[in-house]
């Protein structure tokens, strides 16, 4: 089997990426992270990087883990305006992509598998707020207090 290595520090969200699947758990960031996706990865790296954090840091150690010919997604919002691409990572054949989800595109085929209980989108989400608290709902996803907030209006 495949190492599919999952990075964070907040068990809350590592134990939910071991349950969808995640083999093994990296709390290393920067060069030491990498290092641990080549240790886990026979020195490779990675195909597919998923960079969901949005930081310089983050798109740095994706660019580190993945492997020569792989792929990063860019999921997460970019707090950051250039990205470092430069003739050495362009040489290694790294495909980058990313923007947001375009949820109309492929809602009517996974509606039916979250109705009939397939899929359970809901367990991200461990906070619910109304509709005046959102913003207290995105300090408490900046703060790792909360997974994903729910709006509730």
């Amino acid at each position: 089997m495949r190492s599919a290595p999952s990075i964070g520090r907040h068990t809350e969200r590592t134990d939910l990426g071991r349950e969808f699947g995640a083999t093994d758990v990296i709390a290393e960031r920067g060069a030491e992270g990498v290092e641990r996706v080549r240790q886990l990865t026979g020195g490779d790296g990675t195909y597919t990087v998923l960079e969901c954090v949005g930081t310089r840091e983050a798109i740095e150690m994706s660019i580190g883990a993945v492997r020569d010919g792989g792929v990063i997604g860019r999921v997460g919002a970019a707090q950051y305006a250039e990205v470092p691409m430069g003739f050495d990572t362009v040489m290694r054949n790294i495909t980058l992509s990313g923007g947001v989800a375009p949820a109309r595109a492929y809602i009517e085929d996974l509606l039916p598998d979250v109705l009939d209980g397939t899929i359970d989108p809901g367990r991200v989400f461990d906070r619910t707020v109304r509709l005046d608290e959102v913003p207290d709902g995105y300090r408490a996803m900046a703060d790792r207090r909360a997974l994903k907030v729910l709006i509730n209006p």
